[in-house]
């Protein structure tokens, strides 16, 4: 029966963040800056890191990985939205409302997963500095790499699989800016209980794992920089500073909307949350991850400054 009444549906109507006509130039205007720099800070950040060999190091390693990745999380959302800024109807077919909504996931799960990884490196490198060569070299971490992209996939699958699965009929209107399966399942015309309970399963693989991952390594890396006499310690808690300023956005906001129970009413903050693990981070990361970094400030001197 939820197959028979999905045929019948073609496509969405996505409200976006305004209806109003001036609002709506106004966002175009800040979402089409914010997209042009993330576009910028990380194909940089990938340039920089190809070319200039002494940061061929696992560390930057993860860094252009998860730049490559940001690139690919941005383009899945911003285009479509900024389209949809300038249009009188805010149509998107069901074939391309599934693809977004895999590729999303995906894309936004392996970055999840990377960020865990890459605080794992940190804590080898501070924490087990004389095993770092052996723990971290470069058949490692492709696997880890690689582990982030299943990862993702096999939540991508699952969260897909069950969210598309419940019937829709009667309603086609998403209240959201793109097609995200917490929105559409506000939109199910049965039970999503089922639905529900997988999307929290995979959030509690891909979101609380990494998460807890993350906490136990900078936890071990604090504690070992506390006990350190060299002049070394201020740059460590530099970064794991800035590394965990990414983690409360990305993983706070995206907590609270995937580890939440689902209802048919729709909340005003909800869009508004999701613009941060969606758009902003994929601006933010590669300056506070990358350009903020002495030795990538130098490779940028060293390639850009002849």
């Amino acid at each position: 029966m939820g197959a028979e009444n999905q045929t019948y549906l073609t496509e969405f109507i996505l409200l976006g963040l305004s209806s109003d006509q001036h609002t709506q130039v106004l966002l175009f205007v800040l979402f089409l800056i914010v997209y042009l720099l993330t576009m910028f800070g990380n194909l940089l950040i990938i340039v920089l890191l190809h070319f200039d060999s002494r940061l061929h190091i696992p560390m930057y390693f993860f860094l252009k990985n998860l730049s490559f990745v940001d690139l690919c999380f941005s383009t899945v959302i911003v285009p479509q939205m900024l389209f949809h800024l300038l249009s009188m109807r805010k149509s998107i077919t069901f074939i391309r409302c599934s693809t977004q909504m895999f590729f999303f996931l995906l894309i936004g799960c392996t970055e999840s997963s990377l960020l865990a990884v890459m605080s794992y490196d940190r804590y080898v490198a501070v924490c087990k500095p004389l095993h770092y060569s052996t723990l971290m070299n470069q058949r490692i971490c492709v696997h880890l790499v690689l582990g982030s992209w299943a990862c993702g996939a096999l939540v991508s699958l699952v969260d897909t699989a069950f969210t598309l699965c419940v019937p829709y009929r009667d309603q086609n209107v998403i209240n959201h800016y793109f097609c995200e399966p917490p929105a559409l399942l506000k939109l199910a015309s049965e039970e999503t209980y089922k639905a529900e309970m997988a999307i929290f399963a995979m959030g509690v693989l891909i979101l609380l794992g990494p998460v807890s991952l993350i906490l136990f390594s900078y936890w071990n890396v604090i504690s070992t920089v506390v006990l350190m006499k060299s002049g070394g310690r201020l740059k460590v808690f530099s970064t794991c500073g800035t590394h965990l300023i990414v983690v409360v956005l990305i993983y706070g906001s995206t907590i609270y909307t995937y580890m939440q129970p689902n209802t048919k009413k729709k909340n005003k903050w909800d869009k508004m949350v999701s613009v941060f693990y969606s758009v902003i981070t994929s601006m933010l990361n590669p300056f506070i991850y990358s350009l903020r970094n002495k030795d990538v400030k130098e490779a940028f001197r060293k390639v850009f400054g002849r």
